[in-house]
């Protein structure tokens, strides 16, 4: 994962777990030109059928093209950032189109801005219409852009994904309780999500308790293999059963630390009794004797 970008990459992320199953292909951070220049997401038709599932507001109508430039919490949308995604799209419509004297017609192209903050700066520069809450129209010379707000998008099923990204507490748990998972990595995905967030030093301590905890809900619905990631030895045994935290161990290794009267709790008289044989044949075979008193 992105060192200096991990919530664009979950971004990309969560949206191939939505579309897994579809005919939707998702290319995430595609580089679009010899000097790297990304956009965060291309979401891509590949057949004329219905998506089977509900899309979250604002992207119901998709082309068969999509780019989308996304702003986490930490990041304002700007007017440059909309520059960029125009200049992206300029740039890929070249290279999907058969040649530059026959480029795919505009309709099959659609701009998409996703930031989780309300973007007060970029709508008094003026030129945008709100469609409904959270859904807003930037229209430039032959390119319509739909601005996609998450800190304003209602609380339903479909949501669910971008509230995920929110900075919210309310609706950072609705999308943990919501969002429907449709592949074998989302666990882990809402864990590196959570994760990042608790590492945010800007987010309310509030929100920061909440992470906390949802981490921990995450960390005893994750497989083994998968709770070991990034943890340290402490995280790695929260909530294991006693079974499951001495699985794999040697006996030496289960009795480290424990003081004699604590390796002999438990035992019954006859346990008792075959570990006293036991130590009186070792310390026989040593050269002392030991009986019991």
């Amino acid at each position: 994962m992105s060192e200096q970008r991990p919530l664009h990459r979950l971004f990309g992320l969560s949206w191939t777990d939505f579309f897994q199953g579809t005919d939707v292909s998702v290319e995430p951070e595609m580089d679009l030109s010899l000097k790297q220049q990304f956009v965060d997401l291309v979401l891509i038709r590949k057949g004329s059928g219905p998506i089977p599932r509900p899309l979250p507001d604002g992207f119901e109508d998709l082309a068969l093209h999509n780019l989308i430039t996304f702003k986490s919490h930490r990041e304002a949308l700007d007017g440059w950032a909309l520059c960029e995604l125009i200049g992206h799209y300029v740039n890929y419509r070249k290279q999907v189109s058969p040649s530059l004297d026959a480029l795919l017609p505009e309709s099959n192209f659609r701009l998409f801005a996703v930031c989780v903050r309300y973007p007060h700066n970029l709508m008094q520069q003026g030129g945008f219409k709100q469609v409904r809450a959270g859904i807003y129209e930037a229209t430039y010379p032959g390119v319509t852009i739909q601005v996609i707000v998450v800190h304003q998008l209602p609380q339903v099923e479909h949501n669910a994904m971008l509230h995920l990204f929110s900075a919210r507490a309310d609706q950072l748990r609705y999308g943990k309780e919501h969002y429907q998972p449709r592949s074998r990595e989302t666990s882990t995905l809402l864990y590196e999500l959570f994760r990042a967030y608790q590492e945010d030093p800007d987010m309310a301590s509030q929100l920061e308790e909440f992470v906390r905890q949802s981490i921990d809900e995450l960390l005893k619905k994750l497989p083994p293999q998968k709770r070991l990631e990034g943890l340290s030895p402490e995280e790695r045994l929260e909530g294991l059963p006693p079974e499951k935290r001495l699985e794999g161990l040697s006996p030496e290794k289960r009795l480290e630390g424990l003081s004699p009267e604590e390796r002999l709790e438990g035992l019954s008289p006859e346990e008792l009794r075959a570990a006293m044989e036991a130590v009186q044949r070792r310390l026989k075979a040593n050269g002392s004797s030991a009986k019991p008193e």
